[in-house]
């Protein structure tokens, strides 16, 4: 049986900086509701709706939901070993774009196909809207180089 993949702690923290962590529900910059850890109702539970609020442990409790979901979706989809920094990246990049245009990716592809160069150059093209743009490219020196390590205030209780 084949050893699945999980989030580093690194990719962790680097993801909860990429998303943000507010226990007030807000409209994201396309207007979909959003909380926590960068949850949405499309992720599955709980539906986010104006003038929600959740706990802290509430938010560590969806984002470890979301972690989850998102790591068997890359795990599922990647169909060759991938290095913790791959896996990292993927599962940020999947937090955003949701399983379906994931799994759809050219850079999904490419990166199954053994071309890891065209599946980095592909991660730059999911550049819309423009603020999105710097994300992609954390992504993208994420994947290529790792991430470098992001001390937390607030760090992410163990599971």
């Amino acid at each position: 049986m084949m050893q699945l993949n999980r989030l580093s702690v690194r990719g962790q923290q680097v993801l909860v900086d990429r998303e943000g962590f507010c226990l007030d529900a807000y409209q994201d910059t396309v207007g979909v509701w959003t909380i926590g850890v960068g949850h949405t109702s499309a992720a599955g539970p709980p539906e986010v709706y104006e003038g929600q609020t959740i706990t802290k442990r509430e938010a560590w409790e969806i984002f470890t939901r979301d972690t989850d979901m998102f790591e068997a979706v890359v795990n599922d989809a990647i169909t060759v070993p991938m290095l913790a920094h791959h896996f990292d990246a993927f599962v940020s990049i999947a937090h955003n774009l949701g399983e379906s245009q994931f799994r759809s990716a050219t850079f999904v592809e490419r990166y199954n196909a053994g071309d890891v160069d065209g599946a980095m150059e592909a991660i730059l093209w999911w550049n819309k809207p423009p603020e999105i743009v710097p994300r992609r490219q954390g992504e993208y020196v994420q994947f290529r180089d790792g991430a470098p390590y992001v001390a937390r205030v607030d760090p992410i209780p163990p599971p």
